[in-house]
C-alpha cells in the first residue's frame, strides 16, 4: 500500500493535469452531505495579500472552486499598486467583503480580516499558496467528527515556480512538545489547518511583534489548551518563490522560531536553533575567507605575469 506522502504526490499530479485550480471545471462540484444529522459549519478563510499579483488569482479560484456551501472569504490588501486590485474586483461578486489599504504586516492583516468574520472554523491562506480540491469539506468533516477540537491540520506541499515538489512534511501528532521540533521535521504546512472559533477567542490574536513565525506562536498556544486533529488528506499547496517570506528569509525564521520558543518556556530549544544558526554562519564564515584567498591568490599571480610580460617587453625595445 502506498504511503500518505506518495497518495499526496499522486494527488499533486492530478490537480496539475487537471488545470486546477486556473481552468473553469467541467460541471459544477458536488456538495457532499454532512455527517448524518449534521449541517456543514461555517468556514471564514482570510487571504493577506502585498503586491503579489502574479500569484493571487490561483488562490482566490482555490477558495472559491472548493463548492463550500457555508464560506466566508475575505482579502486583505496592503494597498498593492500592482495589479492585485483589478484581479480582487473580478471577483468581488463572491467575497464576503475585500479592502486594499495600507496595513502593518501579515501577522495585522490576518488580525483584521479574522475580526471581521463569524465562521465556525477559522483559517489564512496566503496569496501565493492555493487550497486542494476538497480540502474545506475534509477539514470541516474533521470538525464535525472530533469538536471538541482546536485546530485540524493535513498535508501540504512546497512547490518552486517549476511545480517541482520540494518539501512535504512526514505527520505526526501536534503537541506542545512536538512544536518545540519544528525545524527537525515536526511540522505541517500552515494552510492546511484550520482552527475553531472557541480556539481563537480563548488564544488569538496572532502577535503582530512575530512576522515569520506567527502561525508557530498560534499553534503553541492553541495545543496548551486543545488537541489538534490529524487528517492525512492533501489540503493545500505553498509556492516558494524569491518574494516569499519564508524562502527571502529563510535564517530569519530560525531566529524567529528562537522567540517563539522562548516565549513559550523552550530555552534549550532556542538555544540550541541559534547555535545551529551561528554554526551555518561560521561554516560560511569559513568558506568564504577560503574563496578569498584563493581568489586574492590567483589575482596577485596574474598581476606578476602582467607585470613581468611589460618588463620584458620594456626590456626588449
Amino acid at each position: 500500500m502506498a504511503d500518505h506522502i506518495t497518495l499526496s504526490k499522486r494527488a499533486f499530479s492530478a490537480a496539475e493535469a487537471a488545470g486546477w485550480p486556473l481552468l473553469q471545471p467541467a460541471a459544477e462540484p458536488s456538495v457532499p452531505e454532512p455527517p448524518s444529522g449534521q449541517s456543514w459549519p461555517t468556514v471564514s478563510i482570510v487571504t493577506p495579500s502585498f503586491n503579489q499579483g502574479s500569484y493571487l488569482e490561483k488562490t482566490i479560484r482555490s477558495v472559491l472552486q472548493q463548492g463550500y456551501p457555508n464560506l466566508e472569504y475575505i482579502i486583505i490588501d496592503g494597498g498593492s499598486d500592482d495589479e492585485s486590485v483589478d484581479i480582487i474586483k473580478k471577483y468581488e461578486h463572491l467575497l464576503t467583503c475585500w479592502v486594499s489599504e495600507k496595513d502593518q504586516g501579515q501577522s495585522h492583516a490576518v488580525n483584521k480580516g479574522l475580526a471581521k468574520t463569524d465562521g465556525e472554523l477559522l483559517g489564512w491562506l496566503n496569496s501565493d499558496d492555493y487550497y486542494m480540491p476538497g480540502a474545506l469539506f475534509k477539514l470541516a468533516k474533521a470538525y464535525l467528527d472530533a469538536p471538541s477540537h482546536g485546530a485540524f491540520y493535513g498535508q501540504g506541499h512546497i512547490i518552486n515556480e517549476q511545480k517541482k515538489i520540494m518539501y512535504t512534511p512526514d505527520l505526526v501528532q501536534v503537541t506542545r512538545e512536538s512544536l518545540f521540533e519544528w525545524m527537525r521535521g515536526k511540522n505541517f504546512m500552515q494552510p492546511s489547518c484550520l482552527f475553531t472559533r472557541a480556539a481563537w477567542k480563548n488564544c488569538g490574536p496572532l502577535d503582530e511583534n512575530i512576522h515569520i513565525a506567527l502561525d508557530v506562536d498560534l499553534w503553541f498556544k492553541i495545543a496548551d489548551k486543545y488537541a489538534f486533529q490529524q487528517i492525512d488528506d492533501l489540503l493545500s499547496v505553498a509556492l516558494a518563490h524569491p518574494g516569499a517570506k519564508t524562502t527571502a528569509f529563510q535564517k530569519h525564521m530560525l531566529v524567529d522560531l528562537s522567540f517563539v520558543f522562548l516565549k513559550h518556556g523552550g530555552e534549550i530549544q532556542a538555544r540550541q536553533t541559534l547555535d545551529e544558526l551561528c554554526d551555518r554562519f561560521a561554516e560560511c564564515e569559513t568558506q568564504l575567507i577560503a574563496l578569498n584567498n584563493n581568489v586574492a591568490g590567483r589575482c596577485g599571480r596574474l598581476v606578476k605575469k602582467i607585470l613581468l610580460a611589460v618588463k620584458n617587453k620594456l626590456l626588449a625595445t
